[in-house]
């Protein structure tokens, strides 16, 4: 059941300018994939009659579940391992003298909540990184599905075994109740975090401003134009000491000169340029 040129051009020019991601002409499969199970849940046999539906009947409905199918959701617990220790010791113990009276960490794409849950994780095992003020963690992400998994805070044991030490998960997390083989996240964890839908290529300006920016591994499915215009935005939201973390094959250097590599900082941080 292939993928006819026309489909999969409506496709990524929906995905495109709905939500900012380019797809290259490589990904036909990962379209096919993705958009079969979209059709079949529609009640359509095959992806050309869904699709035909959805050009004679355009709807924000249609376009949101195509663009959240097309949203790639991996992540773990921990992910990368590094970031999360130069929080800890190098990027935290360098910002909290200059946070004002509360600390604000926005993860920019929290997809089903991992990243922003091992952060809380870390606050609350490293009190001391605070120096007594209270943190506002805001988890965002494009794709509802995925934030509503990050909000539920239930996670299957593959999920919890990827990168979740044990003695965590068995200080912050329940066996969920209603599926023994599950665990939720307790209300003492999930209270430090608000979570809100957000599209990176829309306006975010009202977020107002931030001490720590966690976008990682995000950025590469945008074309460099609107990478840029995001990167620029988000440099306006930052604090003059805020740190902007990005992934391993990530940078705003040769994209953006508003930002550049934090002093005294590994490579993967980076504050604001001139």
């Amino acid at each position: 059941m292939s993928l006819t040129l026309h489909d999969f051009g409506f496709v990524r020019d929906l995905v495109k300018e709905q939500a900012g991601i380019a797809l290259s002409e490589d990904k036909e499969y990962l379209v096919e994939s993705r958009m079969l199970p979209l059709s079949r849940e529609h009640g359509f046999p095959e992806i050309s009659l869904f699709l035909a539906h959805v050009r004679n009947h355009p709807s924000e409905q249609f376009s949101k579940q195509i663009v959240e199918a097309m949203t790639t959701n991996e992540t773990f617990f921990f992910r990368d391992t590094k970031p999360f220790d130069l929080l800890k010791n190098n990027v935290l113990p360098a910002l909290m003298p200059s946070v004002g009276s509360k600390l604000r960490i926005w993860c920019a794409a929290c997809s089903t909540g991992q990243e922003p849950y091992s952060i809380a994780m870390i606050l609350k095992e490293n009190p001391q990184l605070l120096g007594g003020k209270p943190v506002e963690i805001l988890a965002s992400d494009i794709d509802s599905v995925a934030l509503k998994k990050a909000k539920d805070g239930i996670y299957n044991q593959f999920e919890v075994q990827r990168g979740l030490p044990i003695q965590y998960l068995m200080k912050y997390f329940q066996q969920n109740p209603e599926r023994a083989d599950s665990w939720q996240v307790k209300d003492e964890l999930k209270s430090a975090i608000m979570f809100k839908e957000q599209n990176l290529i829309k306006d975010f300006s009202s977020l107002g401003l931030w001490d720590i920016i966690m976008c990682r591994n995000v950025l590469i499915y945008f074309d460099p134009e609107t990478k840029k215009h995001i990167l620029e935005r988000m440099a306006k939201n930052m604090l003059p000491h805020a740190a902007l973390f990005m992934g391993g094959a990530e940078s705003p250097m040769g994209v953006t000169s508003l930002l550049k590599p934090y002093p005294d900082m590994p490579h993967g941080i980076f504050g604001k340029g001139g």
